[in-house]
């Protein structure tokens, strides 16, 4: 199934961020049934609070695209997005949205599931066992 393989990227690119000891969320953005961008959070790296996996691939795509609306793509991430990520995303007009676990404190759902563009679709839950275990391995150690 695509939607596996290409979680299985985003969760690569989660595990880039865990060995850089960044919150182990990454992602990709698919369009045409081809990988366009690829990134994970750089919170710490950048000093930026609003450096998440989410917001750099919004960027990333655009700029391959050369425009600001990403209503042919489809973004996997491995946790579901935050309020401000599911905002930009609807102001990007995303086309399909694909995540791994759920996110119980901080996921867009819990505040407002209309955060998404209305065209949005989501599918939830894709290798989230993947995704869960890496955050909770990630804040085990930092406790």
């Amino acid at each position: 199934m695509d939607d596996e393989r290409y979680m299985q990227e985003a969760l690569r690119q989660a595990r880039e961020a865990l060995d850089e000891h960044e919150v182990p969320i990454g992602g990709v953005v698919v369009c045409g049934g081809r990988v366009i961008a690829r990134a994970h959070n750089l919170t710490e790296r950048l000093t930026d609070v609003t450096a998440h996996a989410e917001m750099q691939l919004i960027g990333m795509a655009a700029d391959f695209l050369g425009g600001k609306y990403l209503n042919d793509c489809t973004l996997y991430v491995t946790v579901e997005p935050c309020p401000m990520c599911a905002a930009a995303l609807a102001w990007a007009q995303l086309a399909r949205l694909v995540y791994g676990a759920p996110d119980p404190k901080r996921g867009y759902t819990l505040f407002s599931p209309s955060l998404l563009h209305p065209r949005t679709e989501v599918t939830a839950g894709v290798l989230a066992d993947d995704a869960a275990r890496l955050m909770t391995d990630f804040f085990k150690n930092q406790r």
